[in-house]
């Protein structure tokens, strides 16, 4: 038996993070990690600038620069109904939406997972790897029991907290419902290397016939790529030639410079997945609370995953260095601004997938048309803002069916 004023499931970047944070604050804290080894899992690697203000407020930018984290500063969208020239002369910097915040930050998902681990430990945090988590028992006197290679421990604490992901334990002992919305098309995602003729301080998104693309340099000619297809094309990119298959996709004459792409090498796993998103009501019970993915998570298509999981961090870890009191009710701001956060992420969220993942003729006039409208009116690109800047970023009534559609032209996919 062991007694800690946290314990923390999940040893990935939430739970390492917050593991860390709150060591330093003086309180006793044991993460438990069920993998040996951290792999590459195809997520968690692009983080926005309002994430990137968020690693700057948990004290931990600094060591995600120092371990390599590549400051993206550009963008540019482009698109099978314009020239690549016309998508290029609208170039946009990254560098405009947050004071002192470049652009995104970039860091490999293995790595970023490591740095924060050994950084808890170091810190002072008990923090273990290779635990099977037998059992997570909610309740006024919460605790948790797991298997440490030969020996089961069970350790009690102040408070659980569930990082541990979209399947979470914590989330099923808890008795949390997770909502999801309807899938809408396949997303998958690649590591390419010797990709050096992909200028590294560019990001791009673009669409061309029946698939959509990503790209995000990492530096030292690395690009993190994924790409968009229909929900009735599950097989597309499978087989044993499918990481080739999937690369050679990005060939697209709308932008010329994913040759270099297509030229490079795989140098991880490809995995697809559904986007849509998925939340919960409360993410709180009675001695404990989730973070990140295991609360709920938003449509990978605008990639903020990890800037949900710091803010995340930051608020928790904010309530509970500023009391002793830890109930529930002590973490209801949490609860209030996580939720609101979430259903605007998915609005903007929708509006992403409507307007850069839907294919065929009708999705092309929709794509035109807005990029037609939206260079004489800027406020068509708000959702844009929002992904970049923040949820906080746009006025309440953009949050609504009708700026959607003012949006979109009115023409839905």
């Amino acid at each position: 038996m062991a007694d800690y004023d946290l314990i923390i499931v999940g040893g990935g970047i939430g739970g390492s993070a917050l593991a860390e944070v709150m060591t330093r604050a003086g309180r006793k804290v044991l993460l438990l990690e069920r993998s040996e080894v951290y792999e590459d899992r195809v997520r968690g690697e692009w983080i926005a600038p309002w994430g990137v203000a968020e690693t700057r407020r948990v004290g931990l930018y600094d060591r995600l620069i120092a371990a390599g984290g590549h400051h993206i500063t550009r963008h540019i969208t482009y698109d099978e109904t314009r020239t690549p020239e016309a998508s290029e002369t609208r170039t946009l910097p990254l560098g405009i939406f947050l004071p002192d915040v470049p652009g995104p930050l970039c860091l490999g998902h293995p790595k970023h997972c490591q740095l924060l681990f050994d950084a808890a430990r170091d810190a002072g945090a008990d923090a273990r790897r290779g635990i099977e988590v037998i059992s997570v028992n909610p309740g006024a006197a919460p605790s948790v029991v797991f298997r440490d290679g030969e020996a089961e421990v069970t350790a009690t604490a102040r408070l659980i907290v569930g990082a541990d992901g979209r399947t979470s334990q914590v989330r099923e002992a808890a008795r949390i419902t997770l909502h999801q919305d309807t899938p809408h098309h396949w997303f998958a995602g690649l590591l390419v290397e010797a990709a050096e003729g992909w200028d590294p301080t560019l990001q791009a998104i673009g669409t061309e016939g029946d698939f959509g693309f990503l790209a995000f340099p990492q530096g030292d000619g690395r690009v993190r790529v994924y790409g968009g297809y229909a929900l009735d094309q599950a097989q597309r990119f499978r087989g044993p030639d499918a990481a080739r298959r999937f690369l050679d996709a990005f060939a697209m004459g709308c932008s010329p410079a994913n040759r270099q792409l297509v030229e490079g090498r795989p140098a991880g796993p490809l995995y697809s997945y559904i986007n849509a998103d998925a939340w919960t009501d409360d993410p709180t019970f009675e001695g404990g609370v989730l973070i990140g993915d295991a609360a709920g998570w938003n449509d990978p298509i605008i990639g903020l995953g990890l800037s949900i999981t710091y803010r995340d961090v930051r608020l928790v870890s904010d309530i509970l260095k500023a009391s002793d009191d830890w109930s529930r009710a002590a973490l209801v701001p949490y609860v209030e601004e996580r939720a609101e956060r979430m259903r605007r992420l998915r609005h903007a969220a929708s509006i992403t997938s409507a307007l850069d993942m839907e294919f065929g003729e009708a999705a092309a006039e929709r794509r035109r048309s807005h990029h037609e409208r939206a260079a004489a009116d800027p406020s068509l690109g708000l959702h844009g803002f929002v992904v970049m800047a923040g949820p906080e970023i746009a006025p309440p009534e953009f949050f609504t069916p009708e700026a959607k559609a003012r949006i979109l032209g009115g023409v839905h996919a």
